[in-house]
């Protein structure tokens, strides 16, 4: 929310009542995998705002669900395909956390206003099966364990503007490093029964991440429609992400979440990669107590 509204009196009030519904609303049902389907931050969503307007939460939250995701079935491909998978997410208190888009994890240090800490989460690998006709040759990139460290920010109640950063580890299978910088906030037009986020993000990635997911060596080549190409790390990415959610009861909402991706540097200019601009869409009903 910009400007003007930020002062008005309600948006405070709602902010106080949303803030708990979105720190077990937002974190996503997309696997915790890496690079992530949505934004980073779409993960865990308003969490961090939960200690600034909603200090007061039980000590146990439990949110159950169900979702649908459509998204590319590997970086930079032209195929989709769409994926049903559970909503759970496990909070207790400010300190540890469990959920199906974010893996495990631990906050170290949290605050008011901040947050950070590590979590393990994992990879979904690359497999030649997800495209034949265009992977074929490529061999898999297995799915292989990730390690996080994050940290998220909040300006103040008065201007919730968010910054995130997180740095991962792929430990086996692409074996890189990616890091991610972000900022999200509430929209004008949210309310006690409908709030909406929105935000952008960038992506870099290691030398080693980006030869494993979009090089080609020369074993591959000789095995496939591609010619041997170098990569190199940086900017892999940049995006932007929006998440609504909408209540139906006390306990029953609905959410929906859509995220833009456009790749860049070696990303970009991989022979393997058919298109620079993916998009996601997921949509999940959810009951939390």
């Amino acid at each position: 929310m910009h400007g003007r509204l930020l002062r008005t009196p309600i948006v405070p009030r709602c902010l106080a009542y949303l803030a708990f519904i979105l720190c077990v609303a937002l974190p996503r049902m997309a696997w915790a995998q890496t690079p992530s389907p949505l934004q980073e931050w779409q993960y865990p969503g308003g969490t961090i705002l939960e200690k600034l307007y909603e200090p007061n939460t039980n000590d146990w939250r439990v949110v159950l669900g169900a979702a649908v995701i459509a998204e590319p079935r590997y970086d930079g491909g032209l195929a989709y395909h769409v994926t049903p998978g559970p909503v759970i997410v496990i909070l207790y208190k400010d300190i540890v956390f469990a959920s199906v888009g974010e893996g495990v994890g631990v906050n170290l240090l949290h605050g008011d206003k901040y947050r950070a800490g590590v979590s393990v989460g994992y990879d979904l690998g690359r497999y030649m099966s997800d495209d034949w006709d265009h992977l074929h040759g490529l061999g898999n990139i297995d799915a292989a364990p990730v390690v996080k460290a994050f940290a998220s920010y909040v300006i103040s109640k008065s201007f919730p503007l968010v910054f995130r950063a997180d740095v991962r580890r792929i430990v086996g299978g692409s074996d890189g490093l990616l890091g991610d910088f972000s900022a999200f906030m509430p929209l004008p037009g949210s309310s006690q029964k409908f709030v909406m986020f929105a935000g952008p993000s960038v992506t870099f990635s290691d030398r080693q991440y980006d030869r494993k997911v979009f090089g080609v060596d020369a074993a591959q080549a000789a095995d496939s429609i591609y010619p041997i190409y170098s990569a190199h790390g940086g900017l892999t990415a940049v995006g932007m992400g929006f998440s609504a959610s909408r209540f139906i009861t006390d306990h029953w909402l609905v959410n929906a979440d859509l995220a833009w991706n456009r790749l860049e540097g070696s990303a970009s200019a991989s022979p393997i990669t058919q298109s620079n601009e993916q998009g996601v869409i997921e949509f999940s009903t959810e009951y939390r107590w």
